[in-house]
């Protein structure tokens, strides 16, 4: 039986992170994994989406080549090499980890784990101890028993980014970071797209401003939006898929080659023992502590599996303090209330905080300023002048409360905020912090100006 001071069950960017800092701290370290590394965030989710969305946008510039003073004939896109190209990334990308995991030592074991009592491991009937074992195993796409996935007319994400042939047409079921960016990707190919959205803006946990203006864009390039809307049955027994839809006018029958169910995800929790080992779960999730210990000593549980946001750069920061606090150094708690999410559609999406209508329903009193990319001499220069930073700062003590943007690049602005909030830093030290020109991230500045009446460009 081999025995290690820390053994990672799953290797996406929260086991593989967790099993790199353990490494670095001299802990004897050893990963499992039943498929590829770097998990589906590497291999069918972050990573290989980009890649498409990257081939979306060249082939949006090349259609709008004109608008730069350019002439190009005959733009056209080869679907099966774009597709190609994404899995090209993505097997890079394992690649990176595997070599980072011999690089640091790491022994890979190959198989499915199933957790044992007494701090053991099984991989396909081979036994293996450990002082801790982190549970990292990730999520997968929710199925709804009105959506069943077959993997051919109703599917989920994996398909959707590995499809042999495009569809003339695509319903989109749910407007989350999934959604959106596959329904982008497919519009931008040419594939006809209707997104359906059960609540009343797309992206509904973004703010009120950021969904308006993203439906606006959407709508703009031609996507057809339904909120307030919720596919009820699907028939697939013909060419076509029947999707009754559920609108507030009534009932309506849309038709679609292909339904992709982004309805969000769901735990992997089955059937890698959790029972026999007695560690307790609520609502598909494993119960932790600040620690990210469960309820059994020497077991621990990272990343989509535990409560909060289901994001890779939230299970890498969830690993990290897991191990650190094992190898007994002084560890933070993270701060689930300054975390950045990011879509990744056209226009992107990031943010981070509170947004206003929270920032009201908890009792601040608000300064609140915007800044739209429109006034923005690099979004002219670049031709995106779609969308605009928000900034919300509480008026009594200058904190910074939240921040939402919209537009080309976004996505790489949003750090600035989150250190920004780190740091405690108050709305006129952001004033009085040079930001260059011409850039997309001065609308941050501006913004911030906006809110306290001393904004330059508007």
């Amino acid at each position: 039986m081999s025995k290690y001071d820390i053994i990672v069950l799953g290797s996406g960017p929260g086991g593989y992170v967790a099993a790199i800092r353990a490494s670095q701290l001299g802990l004897k370290t050893a990963i499992i994994e039943k498929e590829s590394l770097g998990g589906v965030c590497l291999n069918w989710g972050c990573i290989p989406t980009k890649a498409l969305l990257k081939s979306a946008e060249v082939f949006n510039y090349l259609k709008h080549a004109e608008d730069y003073g350019l002439t190009l004939k005959n733009a056209d896109k080869d679907f099966g090499k774009v597709v190609d190209r994404s899995r090209g990334v993505a097997d890079g990308m394992s690649k990176g980890v595997q070599f980072l995991m011999k690089k640091n030592k790491i022994d890979v074991i190959n198989g499915v784990g199933m957790l044992k009592p007494g701090k053991k491991v099984d991989v396909d009937g081979k036994e293996y101890t450990a002082d801790h074992i982190i549970i990292a195993t990730g999520a997968r796409s929710r199925e709804l028993p009105n959506l069943k996935q077959d993997g051919k007319k109703v599917i989920g994400y994996r398909e959707a980014m590995s499809l042999k042939t495009q569809p003339k047409s695509m319903i989109v079921v749910g407007s989350g970071a999934i959604g959106v960016e596959f329904a982008h990707f497919y519009n931008a190919m040419g594939t006809e797209v209707t997104i359906v959205e059960f609540l009343p803006n797309l992206v509904p946990l973004e703010d009120e401003d950021v969904s308006k203006q993203f439906e606006k864009s959407f709508k703009k390039a031609g996507i057809k939006v339904m909120t307030s809307s919720s596919v009820e049955k699907l028939d697939t027994s013909g060419k076509m898929v029947k999707a009754t839809v559920k609108t507030q006018k009534g009932e309506e029958i849309l038709e679609a080659e292909v339904v992709l169910s982004a309805v969000g995800i769901a735990s992997n929790l089955q059937n890698i023992g959790l029972e026999d080992v007695g560690i307790v779960v609520d609502k598909d999730k494993i119960m932790v502590n600040d620690w990210y210990q469960t309820n059994i000593p020497g077991y621990y549980a990272i990343g989509d599996i535990v409560p909060g946001p289901a994001l890779a750069h939230v299970a890498s920061a969830e690993g990290i303090t897991c191990v650190e606090k094992i190898a007994g150094l002084h560890v933070e708690a993270i701060d689930y209330g300054n975390i950045p999410g990011c879509t990744y559609a056209t226009p992107e999406i990031a943010s981070v905080g509170m947004t206003e209508k929270q920032a009201k329903e908890a009792g601040y009193e608000l300064k609140v300023g915007k800044f739209p990319f429109s006034a923005s001499g690099k979004a002219s220069a670049a031709g995106a002048k779609d969308g605009f930073v928000k900034v919300i700062f509480d008026a009594k003590y200058g904190e910074w409360l939240g921040c939402h943007m919209i537009g080309a690049g976004v996505t790489d602005m949003i750090a600035e905020a989150v250190l920004g909030r780190k740091l405690e830093t108050t709305g006129h030290e952001v004033l009085k912090t040079i930001h260059p020109h011409p850039t997309m991230s001065e609308a941050v500045m501006e913004a911030v100006a906006d809110a306290y009446g001393e904004v330059i460009h508007l």
